[in-house]
């Protein structure tokens, strides 16, 4: 792990601080870096309730998390101002929450929010009744009014004298207001799932996923890559989705026709994946993406680096990787997911969730570059040709400075230079070996290292199939480490915990939490095949139904049974930034069907995906996690067993079949056959034999098996 120096939020912690919350208590960073404004800040949780409902006052909820730059202008400019905290110390009862932490109450708060302005994100800033109801809300204030062409922004310090005297004057007012929101959470938690008659109604099931795919070539864009325009997201789980769908055209499984404008779905995955990695929203030279791309051609990103974005997205280029074999893909996987070993594993194997946006109070900072320090780094010509690929130039590309991103192709540079491909890719190769053991003496941005489970899910499926399909060891133990760590220290008289810090854990799971692990152990069983990561990820999933699971209207809570009560039970159905809880969860119960014969996993699953299905084919941006489940049940489950010590090299040579191909809608298992522990604990190898004496592969599909196979080219036919 590198000891080089970071640069926390707040250079205050050098001097005494004048000022010290309730946050000095609490594990996140986010609400450490709190810890010491003069805001009379409390967490969430009974204390700061009672004392509003015994004083009569409105809680003043902000909510955001340690890498979101705005959260720190808005630190410094109002929370750290003492005539500002003077007022919320006055008038309301201050609650902060780091949205990481509690994705719950971000969750409901956020719709309120969004019901109330149309638009969200963080710092999200919302006024409560003293029993939770949200009555106003809005995300950054800045400190005084803000003129915006003809818009106002109302400043900070306005807004809560004006609420302050609106809820001692005109209490009627707010209570009308906070029992209409109140009513419109609740009517959101009680819908019901219930598939609805439309237009895809009468089509052949596998041609929904087309309708999905159309929607999607409607919203791409065909210059840069990608959905929309800025800002512009990555959408790693729509990109998946699209290779299902060329799976399946390439099979001819689908009847619907072609897409618009000559488009194809492999184009726009190879479009798209390109674009990012060539721009700067990738890190070129340490390997990660950033969060997203503020403009529409991935050149300047928001510069903070999430867990799950570099888990989500190596996952897709791993699958681009297995679709067409080409060696660009495979080495964007290995690079993100050598950041995430370097930079982002702690001591016990967890995997830390952020780093920052800024570095010594400026963003991208510790990521941009001048010429003259190129220059000083790599030798006249070699610093001329690795300024033109990487676009780095006197007078900038990003407020007079440079972010790397691939200008021009490596063949088109040889030609222009006259050189050979391999000569530039050496010195391109160079240069960034040499900037890079120079950008590592800069200070670092401020990294975000609680553990929560559920992007610690995902990260460890990430590093789990990468081992799988790439064949690295390292990547194993990695996960290996990181599953022994969760499941030892994320879990209390068998609940599991939401996040961890400095060796305490706390705050119960949630549903993501729950489903994301089980998807991690699951692909973890199936790059090692020891029978424990199946059984947990069983156990998992039968506490979640039993935790989380919405009986009457059909998918699961976000919050558990045993949860505190909140103004609303909060229900997640669209993938986001992250997938939804009840998406990843409906995936493992159709996986823990096929592996396991139950069919009481398959038939919920399915019956919440039949639910929303007309929904998600026509709202892809939002279900593309969703829409790879529903096609894993419209497809059925392609059955593979293996017979046979798995260090074996016959057993390899079968393994080496299945593990080099993209195949999604498939669960793989294997052991040897006095293995009864493993065969007993994974229902699938049950009753299979080997064949004189060979490692066998059994494969079922659709209720039906075909005849074992001992060698690899067999496998290779039935596959």
């Amino acid at each position: 792990m590198s000891e080089t120096p970071r640069s926390p939020q707040g250079e205050q912690q050098h001097r005494e601080p004048q000022h010290t919350n309730r946050l000095a208590h609490e594990t996140s960073p986010y609400l450490l870096q709190h810890a010491h404004n003069p805001v009379d800040w409390y967490p969430w949780g009974e204390e700061a309730l009672q004392k509003a409902r015994q004083e009569d006052k409105p809680i003043l909820l902000s909510v955001g998390y340690s890498a979101c730059h705005w959260c720190h202008v808005m630190e410094r400019e109002s929370f750290e101002n003492p005539a500002i905290a003077a007022l919320m110390n006055q008038h309301f009862v201050s609650i902060k929450v780091d949205r990481e932490e509690r994705p719950d109450i971000d969750n409901i708060y956020m719709q309120a929010v969004q019901a109330m302005t149309q638009q969200g994100g963080w710092p999200m800033t919302v006024f409560l009744t003293p029993d939770g109801r949200p009555f106003y809300g809005g995300t950054y204030f800045p400190p005084d009014d803000r003129h915006h062409g003809q818009y106002v922004m109302p400043g900070f310090r306005r807004v809560l004298l004006s609420l302050a005297q609106l809820y001692a004057q005109e209490r009627e007012k707010i209570e009308e207001q906070a029992d209409e929101l109140a009513q419109f959470l609740r009517q959101r938690e009680g819908m019901p799932l219930r598939r609805r008659e439309n237009a895809t109604q009468g089509l052949p099931q596998l041609d929904l996923l087309v309708v999905a795919s159309q929607a999607l070539a409607n919203d791409f864009d065909a210059q840069h890559g990608g959905f929309g325009g800025a800002p512009k997201f990555p959408h790693s789980m729509a990109l998946e989705f699209l290779l299902r769908v060329y799976l399946h055209r390439s099979k001819q499984e689908l009847s619907l026709g072609q897409l618009p404008g000559n488009l194809t779905e492999l184009g726009m995955v190879e479009s798209s994946l390109e674009h990012m990695a060539k721009g700067g929203m990738y890190d070129q030279l340490g390997g990660g993406f950033h969060r997203y791309s503020v403009d529409a051609e991935w050149l300047v990103p928001h510069f903070e680096k999430m867990l799950y974005d570099n888990a989500l997205l190596s996952c897709a280029y791993l699958a681009a990787y297995l679709v067409t074999g080409k060696p660009f893909y495979r080495r964007i996987v290995e690079e993100t997911l050598d950041y995430v070993a370097r930079e982002m594993v702690s001591p016990e194997g967890g995997f830390y969730s952020t780093q920052d946006a800024d570095s010594e109070g400026v963003e991208g900072k510790f990521f941009l570059w001048q010429p003259a320090e190129v220059e000083a780094l790599l030798n006249a010509p070699d610093a001329a040709i690795f300024m033109r690929y990487y676009d780095i130039s006197a007078r900038g590309n990003f407020e007079g400075k440079n972010i790397l991103h691939i200008n021009v192709e490596v063949e088109q540079l040889a030609k222009e230079l006259t050189l050979s491909v391999p000569e530039v890719e050496q010195i391109v190769k160079s240069g960034r070996e040499q900037l890079f053991k120079a950008r590592e003496l800069r200070v670092k941005p401020g990294r975000d290292e609680k553990i929560l489970t559920s992007w610690n899910g995902l990260m460890l499926r990430s590093f789990a199939e990468a081992a799988r399909h790439l064949g690295r060891g390292d990547y194993l133990e990695i996960a290996i480490n990181n599953a022994n760590f969760l499941l030892r220290s994320l879990r209390q008289d068998g609940r599991l915990l939401r996040t961890y810090k400095d060796g305490r854990a706390r705050l119960k799971g949630y549903l993501e939490d729950y489903a994301f692990l089980a998807d991690g152990l699951l692909a973890l069983y199936q790059a090692c095949f020891d029978p424990r990561w199946f059984a947990e990820a069983r156990t998992l999933m039968d506490q979640a139904i039993a935790l989380f699971a919405d009986e009457q209207n059909g998918g699961f809570f976000d919050t558990g049974s045993d949860h505190e009560e909140l103004v609303t039970r909060p229900k997640d159905i669209m993938d986001n930034a992250t997938p939804s809880g009840n998406s990843v969860a409906a995936d493992v119960l159709l996986r823990l069907a096929a592996l396991s014969g139950e069919d009481a996993y398959r038939e919920r699953a399915e019956a919440y995906l039949q639910s929303l299905a007309d929904v998600m084919v026509q709202h892809p941006q939002f279900f593309g996690q969703a829409l790879g489940a529903l096609d894993f049940s419209l497809t059925m489950a392609r059955e593979i067993a293996l017979l046979g010590s798995p260090e074996a090299a016959d057993t390899q040579a079968l393994l080496n079949v299945v593990n080099t191909r993209y195949l999604p809608n498939s669960v793989l298992a294997c052991a040897r056959p006095d293995d009864k522990e493993a065969i007993r604990a994974v229902p699938l190898l049950a009753e299979r034999t080997m064949q004189e004496g060979k490692a066998t592969a059994y494969v079922c599909q659709n209720f039906a098996c075909q005849a074992p196979v001992t060698t690899a080219e067999a496998l290779r036919q039935l596959l």
